[in-house]
């Protein structure tokens, strides 16, 4: 049976459609221009550090697999972003 980040991510991949360039070029460059602030990349390696080490604790865990599900999202909508971007540029 599939894990709630596996449901959730093929809902939000039906629901984004990353695959259908329907993003205007300014909502495009907005939505790659997103990235984590350099503190939550320190805290992503920090759990992850904790998580191969074994020293991770739930609430940790909880943490990091919130980092997972939202990297995941942004990496979808970034993909639509850059098929939009690249349709865009076909065009022209």
């Amino acid at each position: 049976m599939p894990t709630m980040t596996q449901i959730e991510a093929s809902i939000l991949s039906r629901l984004v459609e990353p695959e259908t360039p329907s993003l205007s070029l300014e909502a495009a460059r907005s939505i790659l221009a997103i990235e984590f602030s350099k503190e939550d990349v320190d805290r992503m390696h920090e759990l992850l550090e904790k998580a191969n080490s074994g020293t991770i604790t739930p609430n940790e865990q909880d943490e990091a697999n919130s980092y997972e599900r939202i990297g995941h999202m942004l990496a979808l909508l970034q993909s639509k972003a850059r098929k939009s971007l690249k349709e865009s540029d076909s065009a022209t």
